[in-house]
């Protein structure tokens, strides 16, 4: 059975990774505030699930060394074949002007 997770259960198992991920790299949360050129409270609010800003997040997964994960967020839009099919129009030939006859060269 599929469970829809709330925005908050979102958030928290979002700042769980960003804890992750900080504490593999052996950094403490001054230091990587200090590299992502954010405030500490920044850093904290990501990984208590509390928010922070989208530039905030971006600055913190450089740091991290995990920036591809924002390519995951916004994957770039593609066109379905089946869109491509059912937007195809059928093949249309030019029309000769009227009276004139088709003259071949020859």
């Amino acid at each position: 059975m599929d469970t829809v997770k709330t925005s908050q259960e979102l958030e928290n198992e979002l700042g769980n990774q960003f804890r992750e991920l900080r504490l593999r790299k052996n950094i403490d949360q001054r230091t990587l505030a200090d590299q992502a050129g954010v405030a500490l409270n920044a850093v904290k609010n990501l990984e208590a699930g509390k928010g922070a800003t989208i530039k905030s997040a971006i600055r913190v997964l450089r740091v991290l060394g995990r920036a591809d994960w924002l390519s995951t967020l916004a994957p770039a839009v593609s066109v379905s074949p089946l869109q491509l099919l059912k937007a195809k129009h059928s093949r249309q030939r030019a029309s000769r002007e009227k009276g004139k006859a088709n003259v071949q060269a020859g």
